[in-house]
């Protein structure tokens, strides 16, 4: 059984009986049916499709921000946020998908020569509950306007979401079969991709997950993107705006109460601003409001599930008996509902088994550094390689930041986020592929090439 509870007080929503045998693969044959007719479909039918989906994704934003937030606890205004960027980048694809697969012509000595884009067919997409539709339609908007159809595999503990938005798809006029959700775990998900009627398969998780899929896929030869965990670096320079970084530096490590892979998590701090720095963040942090991710006022609810909490609480009171330096929060907080309170720690050794970890909630791993070369250094010794935003008003520092980082994105005095318009994703254990951009909706096309004499 796959249950639905609220992680701010514990109370089950819902049960959804998992597929099983003939309703798998019902819904798997459908797939296959639908492709064989939707690939055909221009690009015009389908972009009227998918701006219908962001025109019900305007009109149902409060019903659909309600259920994320009971479903995972993100906080409301967050999650109306999140119900209007899914909106935003149906709108992109749906207006830029015809240009992204035009036709290139390449000169060769060919009376003709030139490149076209085609769908694959079934996609699978597993994704995450911590953004559970923004994730969804980063995925779905491009793959099915290339004329792929999608088969959802969501996290287990938002069932309701991936049942809404499975819904969404047929009420804005999609086919049958186009887009479904697949009510099963994960091995049965990695198990799936030997079947020929799967093509490929996107990831948004753990390293452990998308490791299993990748492998999967790989032992049958389909293609996988995979967009796995971060421990983004935040650097803060002498030359940096202060108060501005600290006021971007609250939501970039606080966004969906700290559990996102591009939030930032290690704050790189030169040592002659960083008492300044922390002092004035665990203000702030001690200022928020936590508590019911209902209310207009809470700025932090609560983490997913209780396991997550008791990850997190463990890693943290390593890294103290390490030796770091607790400055604020710490510790679960008592009562109903899987809180921890925003948390800041300094001066952290390298040899903390913690070092290089992960810290998936809201806390704050400070460090000082000299200079800039000490910051990338230090930025860089992880493996993960997600997202890196740095604050300097020094142009040649920029550029030196943005050369040497070591990820798929750098910010400089701005918070690291996902924008259609922009390839998203990362290098090292951080995964591999793009989404969004042109080059999101080109990893699930076969490149074609026609040479015609």
């Amino acid at each position: 059984m796959i249950v639905s509870m609220n992680p701010y007080n514990g109370e089950v929503l819902k049960r959804f009986s998992p597929d099983e045998g003939p309703a798998l693969e019902a819904k798997l044959c459908r797939a296959e049916q639908a492709f064989q007719a939707y690939r055909r479909t221009s690009f015009a039918q389908r972009g009227q499709w998918l701006q219908r989906v962001a025109d019900l994704l305007e009109q149902r934003q409060a019903d659909y921000a309600r259920l994320m937030t009971l479903e995972m606890g993100k906080p409301i205004n967050q999650a109306r946020g999140e119900v209007k960027k899914s909106a935003w980048v149906c709108r992109f694809y749906a207006e830029k998908a015809a240009s992204f697969l035009a036709d290139e012509g390449v000169e060769t000595d060919a009376r003709r020569s030139f490149i076209r884009y085609q769908p694959l067919g079934a996609i699978l997409a597993v994704m995450p509950w911590n953004f559970p539709f923004w994730q969804v339609f980063r995925f779905a908007a491009p793959a099915l306007m290339a004329g792929n159809v999608g088969l959802l595999k969501h996290a287990s503990n938002v069932p309701q979401c991936a049942q809404a938005l499975a819904d969404l798809f047929l009420d804005a006029g999609f086919p049958e079969g186009v887009f479904q959700a697949l009510f099963i775990s994960g091995s049965e998900a990695s198990a799936l991709m030997a079947d020929d009627r799967i093509k490929a398969a996107a990831l948004t998780g753990s390293e452990a997950a998308g490791a299993s899929l990748a492998s999967a896929a790989g032992q049958q030869i389909k293609k996988t993107v995979l967009e796995l965990g971060g421990s983004d670096p935040f650097i803060v320079l002498e030359s940096a705006d202060l108060e501005q970084a600290v006021q971007v530096a609250v939501m970039a490590r606080l966004q969906n109460n700290g559990q996102s892979c591009i939030a930032a998590k290690r704050f790189i701090v030169q040592a002659t601003v960083a008492d300044q720095f922390f002092s004035q963040l665990c203000q702030r942090f001690q200022a928020l409001n936590i508590g019911d991710p209902l209310e207009e006022t809470t700025n932090i609810g609560p983490l997913a599930n209780a396991q997550i909490l008791a990850d997190l609480d463990t890693q943290v009171q390593q890294t103290i008996q390490a030796g770091a330096t607790l400055l604020c929060g710490g510790h679960p907080l008592d009562g109903p509902g899987y809180f921890y309170p925003p948390t800041v720690i300094t001066d952290i050794s390298s040899q903390a088994p913690t070092y290089r970890e992960e810290f998936f909630g809201p806390v704050a791993l400070g460090f000082r550094v000299n200079t800039m070369e000490e910051a990338i250094a230090l930025a860089n010794d992880v493996p993960f390689g997600l997202g890196a935003c740095a604050w300097t008003q020094n142009p040649v520092e920029q550029e030196q930041l943005i050369d040497e980082l070591e990820a798929g994105a750098v910010f400089i005095n701005g918070m690291v986020k996902s924008d259609p318009r922009l390839p998203f994703g990362g290098i090292k254990r951080s995964g591999f592929g793009r989404e969004l951009g042109r080059a999101g909706i080109l990893e699930f096309v076969n490149t074609k090439t026609a040479w015609l004499a």
